[in-house]
Parts: C-alpha cells; sequence; structure tokens
C-alpha cells in the first residue's frame, strides 16, 4: 500500500524533473584511456547527464515513471512522458551502450548503477510506451555483468554505500525473476551463501557517510528470497533482540550535521531507506509476528526525520526524493 498521495506525488516528480536535465555540477565515474576520452557528462551518456551523477540519472528516471504511473493525472505526468519520449530512445541508448564497451569501463557503476537500471527497465515494461523496448539492450548488457560479477564476488560488501551487495542483489532480482531467471537463481544462489549463515547481527551504524543500513539491506533482501517460515526463523536468529529494541542502532534516525556536504547527506537517504526496509519487514514477517508494529512506527519516525529536508541542497535535492518513493510505497506498487 502506498502511502503517497497526489500531492507528495507531484512535489517529488517536480524536484527529480528540475535536474534530470540539469549537467553541472556532475561527478563523472570515468576512466580516461587517451586525452580524446576528455568528454563532457553529456557527450558521454545522452541520457544519463543530469542529476549530479550517472546513477542518480537513472534511478531519477525510475522515480518519475512510476510516479507517473501511480499517479496520471498530476499535473507532472504529461511532463514525464514527452520527455521521457525525447530521451529514451533507441539513437540515445545505443550511445549509453557503447561506453560499456571502453576499455576502462568494466566496473563502471558496479553494482549500484547497474541494479538501478534493471530496475528502470523494469518500471518502463509496465507503461504503454516505447521506452521498455528501446531501454532493453542496456537492462540486457548490466544484466550480463551481473552474470559475470556475482560468481567472483567471493564476500558480498557490506558497506552502507553504493558497493553495498544486498542492495544491488535485491533491486536485480526484482527484475531478474520477470525478465531473466537465470540470473535470478545465481542471485539468490549467492545471497545465500553469503548471508544464510548470519546470526546475532551487532549493527555497527551508521558510519559517517552512509545511506543504506547493512542490517536492514541484508534482511531485506532475504525476506525476498525466502518464504515466510524460513524467513522467520533466519531473521528471528539474524536480530535475535529485536523485539526488544535492541540494537539500539537501528532504531534511532541518523543526524544530519550539514545537508550541503555531499556525504554527510547521505545520512537523509539513510533514514529513508530503513523506513523502506522496515516496511518491506512488517509485510514479511507478517502481523503476528511481534516485531510488525514496532517496525512500522519505527518507518514512520526515520521518514519523519528526513522527508521534511528533501529540498534543503542540491547535495540531497538530486537524488533523495528517490528514496522518499521507496520509503513511501510497497514492491507491489
Amino acid at each position: 500500500m502506498t502511502l503517497l498521495d497526489a500531492e507528495l506525488a507531484g512535489r517529488f516528480a517536480r524536484l527529480t524533473l528540475s535536474h534530470l536535465g540539469q549537467e553541472y555540477p556532475h561527478k563523472l565515474d570515468h576512466v580516461l584511456d587517451c586525452p580524446a576520452d576528455a568528454a563532457t557528462p553529456s557527450a558521454l551518456h545522452p541520457i544519463f547527464y543530469g542529476s549530479f551523477d550517472w546513477h542518480s540519472c537513472v534511478h531519477g528516471w525510475w522515480q518519475v515513471l512510476r510516479l507517473s504511473r501511480l499517479f496520471p493525472a498530476i499535473a507532472e505526468a504529461s511532463k514525464i512522458r514527452a520527455r521521457a519520449d525525447a530521451m529514451l530512445t533507441p539513437e540515445k541508448v545505443t550511445v549509453e551502450l557503447s561506453y560499456l564497451d571502453r576499455p576502462g569501463s568494466g566496473g563502471f557503476e558496479r553494482p549500484y548503477g547497474w541494479a538501478w537500471m534493471l530496475a528502470l527497465h523494469g518500471e518502463a515494461v509496465r507503461h504503454d510506451a516505447p521506452w521498455a523496448a528501446a531501454l532493453e539492450p542496456l537492462a540486457r548488457a548490466f544484466a550480463a555483468r551481473f552474470t559475470a560479477f556475482l560468481p567472483k564476488l567471493t564476500y558480498p560488501i557490506r558497506t552502507g554505500t553504493h558497493g553495498n551487495s544486498a542492495f544491488a542483489a535485491l533491486l536485480a532480482h526484482d527484475w531478474a525473476r520477470t525478465h531473466d531467471p537465470d540470473l535470478a537463481t545465481l542471485i539468490a544462489t549467492r545471497a545465500n551463501s553469503w548471508f544464510a549463515r548470519d546470526r546475532g547481527c551487532q549493527a555497527w551504524e551508521p558510519g559517517g557517510d552512509e545511506f543504506l543500513s547493512p542490517a536492514l539491506m541484508e534482511a531485506a533482501l532475504m525476506s525476498r528470497l525466502l518464504e515466510r517460515p524460513a524467513f522467520t526463523l533466519w531473521f528471528d536468529d539474524f536480530l535475535p533482540q529485536v523485539a526488544d529494541g535492541e540494537p539500539a542502532t537501528l532504531f534511532t534516525p541518523a543526524h544530519v550535521s550539514d545537508r550541503s556536504d555531499g556525504k554527510i547527506a547521505h545520512l537523509d537517504g539513510l533514514n529513508l531507506s530503513r523506513a523502506w526496509c522496515w516496511r518491506t519487514l512488517a509485510a514479511a514477517l507478517g502481523e503476528r509476528h511481534p516485531v510488525s508494529d514496532i517496525a512500522r512506527h519505527v518507518a514512520e519516525s526515520h521518514v519523519a526525520a528526513s522527508l521534511p529536508h528533501i529540498a534543503d541542497d542540491y547535495m540531497g535535492t538530486h537524488w533523495l526524493a528517490t528514496f522518499a518513493l521507496l520509503a513511501a510505497t510497497t514492491q507491489d506498487d
């Protein structure tokens, strides 16, 4: 069930539309192999050159497409559709795709941007528009990268920033269940090898620049991969004292001391992504589990801590509305 209304959806859409086409400032993930590689963001990435960095632009597109589907009557929906018609085209995708063939692009946006591209394609499929067909070659290219990379990732990356394995695996698995069953199986196999035996999580978090909870993201991923009885057993071992409010670090919204500092501003994203995880876990555990009500209340407190600040500074504005949308909706929306 969505917690959004049309007014809030319109606000999110306006914020993101304002920066999807804003090229500067921009932080490139770019390896230069020769002088000719020194090019502008829009030359390198004719679709995803806005929103400060490539991955934020990708998930900004995911966000506005989702908003236009959930709230087709908002004034911004027609603007979203018109811009998508102009930008999500085969010709522009060809240039984005060619970037992946560059010698220095093997690790480009791994794994965070990879996962968001799959999520964007998965959302585009749900629209009566040519966008999904245009984006599919790019989605398939990143799916192939996941397929090649995951068997080599002996140890999961548990940091609460872009490298987090659980977050990328969750988004990629959501896409792969429909579009690439072999990849879905691979993700489930790797996730179980990484996380199935985890017990007594200490949750020493947050780190000072994290926007994901390593503990809660892992639990959210496992909730996708296991049926409720098996997940409940795993969860009760993973966080055995959570019904008693421990580890306390998971229940306390992060304090954001300077929203103009891009790294510190990550903590607003942590509050919003934690809310998403808590709501996901409440649904996965079911009404009878003692953590469900607690999880919903904690989610509300985390949203309240950061939702009022998503437009305070461009360091947050270029991406936080996406995580606010995650916090306010469910997998079924």
